[in-house]
């Protein structure tokens, strides 16, 4: 098996990556068919409130994330995850047959989309962790970007089928097609070899371990780099979801199926990043930086474009360098972090990367409602590009900084560099 797929040789990640690819594909759906609805049937293209939405489902990430990755340290995370899947399937069943029969109001969409937010809240770092108990410590950077690639694989095709099914049929039958999809995880986890998990360590229950966690983050300036530019890029950046739906509708003035090509056309670039990634082996910090400060480049010039296909080209290479920045973070993150934290530290960093929507969502929407959707995608651009920028600067600067071995510098003071620094060139 080539190395791009190496991982893909363990049965039980076989197994994973099968199911989560058929649920991505419904939830990719669902995050089309949400803002079609709340923007086209339940408001008058009202911007504000499909950012609402959109915040709502990401609020509970910002207060639960510290105490999901505890719980994701403690619990076994294969039942962990049996039980917010089953959850999530359960909310968007609900939702699929309010607007099914016709009764689905605004405050319900704001009600169920907060309440699959706190479920995914407990289910990110739980999911992310667990791909390390199914393959060994040398697949786990290929098992991570292939992650990356299922999710964008299922980006290219949900929001298309998406896009159909609401011109032809509504939104109903997404929201259902959705909750069915749930199940194909459920029976994968179900499936899987136990007897062939990777050996971990469940950290018993005591007083004090989210303290733990954030000490332990506050004390590698690796870590405290990546959730500072994880923080300002999804929280002012990526919101193409939305963004997208408001371009659609008041600069390009087309409909669903365009809509939702959109979000396939971008998926191409994204499943291009991943498969890369696939291929690299470690990452390295120039790929993160160099994601970051790419996308923001890439964003601004998509919000000049004059007409639906060029913005719909520049999708490309939007996707391409915001997915070798999150791939990048996700998979330094797992590899460097001490296995007994790893729970921990991936609450917190769900927390920074998800946690900032619901300020920036409805920011962003308000942005599009009040001076138009390309003020949305700029400014959200202008702000990555910025703090990719101060990145650079920072880690440059530190390297200008670290001094030459043999130099006599006091111990601390490398062990507080060495992390970082050497990283950019790996």
């Amino acid at each position: 098996m080539s190395r791009m797929f190496s991982a893909l040789k363990i049965p039980n990640y076989r197994l994973w990556t099968a199911g989560a690819l058929v649920s991505n594909i419904g939830t990719w759906m669902q995050r089309v068919a949400q803002d079609w609805l709340v923007l086209t049937i339940l408001t008058n293209h009202d911007g504000t409130a499909t950012g609402i939405t959109t915040g709502l489902q990401f609020l509970p990430i910002l207060f639960l994330g510290p105490f999901a990755g505890v719980l994701a340290d403690r619990m076994n995370k294969r039942k962990l995850l049996l039980i917010t899947q089953s959850a999530m399937g359960v909310f968007a069943t609900v939702l699929g047959v309010l607007v099914a029969t016709g009764t689905a109001e605004l405050w319900h969409v704001y009600l169920l989309a907060f309440g699959l937010g706190v479920a995914s809240a407990f289910d990110a770092p739980a999911r992310q962790a667990f791909v390390s108990e199914l393959v060994p410590a040398g697949d786990l950077p290929n098992a991570v970007a292939l992650n990356s690639a299922s999710f964008n694989l299922a980006r290219l095709a949900g929001p298309g089928v998406a896009g159909m099914l609401i011109a032809v049929f509504g939104t109903g039958p997404a929201f259902l097609v959705n909750a069915a999809s749930f199940g194909a995880v459920i029976f994968s986890l179900a499936k899987m070899r136990t007897e062939q998990f990777q050996p971990t360590v469940l950290v018993a229950r005591q007083k004090g371990q989210i303290r733990e966690g954030v000490a332990y983050v506050r004390n590698r300036p690796d870590l405290l780099l990546i959730f500072a530019l994880a923080f300002v890029v999804a929280t002012f950046g990526l919101n193409f979801q939305l963004t997208n739906a408001m371009m659609s509708t008041d600069v390009f003035h087309v409909g669903a199926g365009e809509f939702g090509l959109l979000g396939t056309i971008m998926a191409i670039g994204t499943l291009a990043g991943a498969l890369l990634a696939a291929r690299r082996g470690k990452p390295r910090m120039r790929y993160l930086l160099g994601g970051a400060v790419g996308f923001g480049l890439a964003a601004l010039v998509a919000s000049f474009m004059p007409t639906f296909f060029w913005y719909a080209v520049m999708m490309v290479p939007v996707g391409l360098a915001s997915l070798t920045f999150l791939n990048s973070s996700n998979t330094m993150i797992q590899l460097s972090v001490d296995p007994a934290y790893r729970g921990r530290v991936l609450g917190l960093y769900v927390m920074v990367v998800q946690g900032g929507t619901p300020l920036g969502a409805p920011l962003v929407g308000w942005l599009g409602t009040e001076f138009g959707a390309r003020w949305s995608v700029g400014s959200g651009a202008l702000i990555s590009l910025v703090a990719g920028l101060i990145a650079v600067a920072v880690v440059l600067r530190r390297a200008r900084r670290t001094p030459k071995q043999g130099s006599g510098t006091p111990a601390r003071h490398k062990a507080r560099t060495r992390s970082l620094v050497p990283a950019l060139g790996r």
